[in-house]
This record gives structure tokens, C-alpha cells and sequence, in this order.
């Protein structure tokens, strides 16, 4: 798939966290120059990136009532790379929990990538 950073945004009404990528292989961040940088996984890796920090999204345990109006791009790309993502909740919104198969369990787990340049 090819797609631009904007175009993973999803402004939710609430903001939050959005346009996580699973079960990648590769990605390749590329600047209208054609420079950039390629991540290559050993597995599998899952990702996001936007032109915001996720703080930009959820302020953390003080709410601060945003709404996606608020939200403004930033002059940069912030790039998460993980392992896996747990869901946080079933199959409804008021407390169903997990279904086990989705669930991360607690344990040590590994993951490793490659980070190539790109220049053009």
C-alpha cells in the first residue's frame, strides 16, 4: 500500500489514537526529495504515523475536553513502531472485555527491526 502521513490520520471525534498498521513487513518514510528512511522487520511489526504526537491526541490522566478542531498537523512526522497492540474492549463499549485470542499476555516479548537510509 502506498499512502501519505495525512491521509493515515482518522479524526475521530474524540481524539485519540488512529491509523495503526498491523502485521507490516517494511515501511519506508520518504520526503518529497525522494530521501528518507526504510524499517524492515524480522516478522512482523505494527505501526503509526502522523504529523502529531500522540500527547497532541490524549493529554494523559488530566482530560483536557479536545475535540479534532484542535487538532493542527505539526512540521513534523512522529513515527511508533511496535510489536503488537492489544484492542480495549470487546464486543461492545461499556466493559466487555478482550476476547482472549486478541490479547497480549504478560510476558517477554521480542521484536527487531532494520532502519536502511533512502537517498535518492
Amino acid at each position: 500500500y502506498k499512502t501519505t502521513v495525512a491521509e493515515m490520520y482518522f479524526p475521530y471525534a474524540r481524539p485519540q489514537e488512529n491509523g495503526y498498521r498491523t502485521e507490516t513487513r517494511w515501511l519506508e518514510i520518504i520526503n518529497k526529495k525522494g530521501n528518507g528512511l526504510r524499517f524492515e522487520a524480522d516478522s512482523f511489526i505494527s505501526f503509526s504515523a502522523h504529523h502529531n504526537l500522540i500527547s497532541d491526541f490524549d493529554a494523559g490522566i488530566k482530560k483536557q475536553q479536545r475535540h479534532t478542531t484542535d487538532i493542527k498537523p505539526r512540521q513534523l512526522v512522529s513515527l511508533n513502531i511496535d510489536y503488537k497492540q492489544m484492542g480495549v474492549g470487546g464486543d461492545n463499549s461499556w466493559g466487555a472485555r478482550t476476547w482472549d485470542k486478541y490479547q497480549l499476555k504478560p510476558q517477554n516479548y521480542r521484536y527487531s527491526f532494520t532502519i536502511k537510509p533512502i537517498q535518492k
